[in-house]
Order: C-alpha cells, then structure tokens, then sequence
C-alpha cells in the first residue's frame, strides 16, 4: 500500500460555508431518497441508503430531515431522478467529472454545457476523460480514529487498497464493488466513518499556478452550485502557497 497519495478531493478543498449549507442538505436528502427509491428503505438491507444516511449524518443534517427523505420515496410525490455523468475539459485542458442527479436531462445538459463554455471548457462526451480516473471507494475518519500503522492495520485487514494519513485524518481508497463490505469490516474495527462514497480518483493530477486555479474553482463551485449536481470530481492539483492565497 502507498503511503501518500497527491490526490485530494475537490469537495473538501475549503470549508463549507453557512450559505450553502442548505443546497448541500437538499442534495443529501435527494440521494437518500433515490436509494430507498430503488431499493428498500430500511438501510440494513440496502447499503446504498445506509451509506446516504451515514454521510448525511456526517455533515450534521437534523434526523427530521433524513426520516423525511426516506419517507418521501415511499410516497406518490417522489420525483423519478435519472443518474447522469458529465465529462469535460475546464481552462488548460483539466479534466472534470460531474455526477447529476436529474429530473429533466435537457434542463441539467443545458446548464452544465454552460457552466462548462462560461469557464472557458468544454463538455465532452461520455468517456472522454473517465479513463484517466479510478472508480473508488473512499472511506474517512478524524485524525483520533487511530495512528498510521492502526490505520494500515486495519484497512489490510478489511481488504482495502491504499491508506493516505495527514493533519486531517486518515482515507482509506478500495475497489469500488469492495465499498460496503471493507467499510464494514472497518467500522467494527475503528467505530463509524466520517463519510462512506464512491469516487473518480485521477491516476495522475496536473499542477495549475494560481490564475489557473482560480478559473478551475469558480468552475468546480459553479457546478456544486446547480441544484442536480451532486459531486465534482478533477484532476488538477494545487499547492499548498497557492492554496493559502486562494483560501485567504
């Protein structure tokens, strides 16, 4: 297993913000409702839904909200949502990744194509540049989780494939189709996770200077920003002297 990987997901690159923090509690509870949706809704049998509701959890949303949005897939006014994936080109030639979930396919093309043209990108077709990302599973816990080596212990144990440990905790990346039986096996070893999800890990990540990344981030929050976006994935990598300016 490596010990440090150079990748760090777009949606964790600076805190949330109080304004936005009702758009991100509308998107969880709309994939809690696509999961009890298309399975069943009772979370020990439908490791989808257990996954929505224990990230859901993560980022504080109220109980209320969570039995809400389960209860709405049971009912006749659910809306049917369609999965979709979006790949493109941002300034440079960056790679981006957007996973939708959306009620009308040509409303939500509509406004990624131009999100995408505003920015100076390119919406792509499907497969344009999901070669050059791994489907993963990732799984984080809080720094007091454990140490390095408890950490590794634990993920080799659980059959995971990496582990990358810093000041903000530990993530542990495995196969995609290996995502609730490791993240099981963790959480009788290490308690519950921080957040449980499937992601688009770049193999390899681009360096971009400072104008570029301003670009590539008013992109990324322009994207977070439509309401039947639900994660953005890139492949453009930051430095931490850049990153400070930018998060000023």
């Amino acid at each position: 297993m490596a010990g440090h990987s150079q990748f760090k997901n777009i949606m964790h690159r600076k805190g949330r913000q109080d304004a936005v923090r009702s758009k991100m509690f509308s998107k969880l509870a709309r994939e809690i409702t696509v999961a009890a949706k298309m399975g069943t809704p009772d979370p020990d049998m439908n490791p989808r839904l257990r996954l929505a509701i224990q990230n859901a959890k993560a980022q504080s949303m109220p109980k209320d909200n969570i039995e809400r949005a389960v209860k709405k897939a049971a009912g006749g006014d659910a809306e049917n949502y369609d999965e979709v994936r979006y790949e493109g080109y941002g300034p440079g030639g960056v790679a981006v990744i957007v996973e939708a979930l959306s009620d009308n396919r040509n409303r939500t093309a509509s406004n990624v194509r131009s999100i995408f043209a505003k920015a100076g990108g390119a919406l792509g077709e499907t497969g344009s540049v999901a070669f050059s990302f791994d489907h993963v599973g990732e799984i984080v816990y809080k720094p007091e989780a454990g140490d390095a080596d408890t950490m590794m212990e634990a993920a080799i144990e659980a059959g995971a494939e990496d582990v990358v440990t810093d000041e903000d905790g530990h993530t542990i990346y495995c196969a995609f189709e290996d995502i609730n039986e490791v993240s099981s096996t963790l959480e009788k070893a290490l308690g519950e996770a921080e957040s449980v999800k499937a992601i688009w890990k770049p193999q390899n990540t681009i360096p971009v200077d400072e104008e570029r990344a301003t670009s590539l981030m008013r992109l990324i929050e322009n994207l977070e920003d439509d309401d039947d976006v639900q994660n953005v994935y890139s492949n453009f990598e930051v430095d931490d002297e850049v990153m400070a300016k930018l998060s000023a």
